[in-house]
């Protein structure tokens, strides 16, 4: 740990205010509709659509209708607000995943807005058999859970420290399928960086890791278009032929794609 090295904050205030951005971009999703059409097509494989903390599936709505019409059989998690984790809810979502595998006889997907994003990654880890790939929007995944302003209201509703959650788990550690994760720089609610995939110790893991970086707010990610371009480009692929974000030509100008070491001037502040 060098001095030049700087502790992980939760967000500005000046950025949590412009949390209000989310309105616009529900209205750029509206805008954005007709040209939906033209983004990547799915095989019609399930997709599990997991909420963020206090939000409901009503919240998911429009990135689900988004799926159905790029050729997906999304599925909502059923269990009214996002709470945390407490009694029976993760029972209950690896229920739900038994369950879709077993109807489809593949292997399901799993898109996660926020907390809903750290769900899709655990279940990937005690259900790889059955999922496909994961992808995350703004998930707070690794480093120090203190770096958000969500935590203190989180413990409050879930009933247990953001620091020990009640399942044995290295909540940075990706899973063993294919991860995404999409996040934002001027997210106002969670610190970018505990965003940010760590390199996998495993050699050759992080062929199937990785990060992607846009603009937009925290509250936004779930009906940003370029977020749901990115999602279509990922689901698209085939269950074995899975690339890393293809960032070249025009794209550049939209997404980054950050390498492992970009949080290495922060404390990681890793928790297990």
């Amino acid at each position: 740990m060098t001095r030049k090295q700087r502790k992980v904050k939760a967000p500005s205030a000046v950025l949590l205010l412009m949390e209000g951005r989310s309105v616009f971009e529900m209205g750029s999703y509206i805008a954005s509709a007709p040209l939906f059409k033209h983004m990547a097509k799915g095989d019609g494989h399930p997709v599990l659509v997991l909420p963020g903390l206090a939000a409901s599936d009503l919240s998911t709505v429009p990135l689900r209708r988004f799926l159905k019409k790029r050729g997906y059989h999304p599925y909502a998690w059923a269990q009214g607000r996002n709470l945390g984790l407490r009694a029976q809810v993760l029972e209950n979502m690896l229920a739900k995943v038994d369950r879709i595998f077993a109807k489809h006889k593949q292997k399901l997907s799993i898109v996660g807005w926020s907390l809903g994003g750290i769900f899709a990654r655990e279940l990937a880890k005690l259900r790889p058999e059955k999922i496909r790939f994961v992808v995350s929007l703004g998930s707070p995944h690794s480093g120090d859970p203190n770096a958000s302003h969500a935590t203190k209201f989180y413990e409050f509703v879930a009933g247990h420290s953001a620091k020990t959650p009640p399942i044995k788990t290295n909540l940075s550690q990706a899973p063993s399928v294919p991860t995404t994760s999409i996040y934002s720089k001027t997210d106002g609610v969670v610190a970018w960086q505990n965003c940010h995939q760590r390199k996998p110790k495993t050699p050759g893991k992080e062929k199937q890791v990785e990060n992607i970086r846009v603009e937009g707010s925290h509250c936004g990610l779930g009906v940003n278009p370029s977020v749901l371009y990115i999602i279509a480009d990922r689901l698209a692929q085939g269950e074995k032929d899975w690339k890393p974000f293809d960032n070249k030509g025009a794209r550049k100008i939209f997404f980054k794609t950050p390498a492992f070491d970009t949080v290495q001037k922060y404390k990681e502040n890793r928790y297990a």
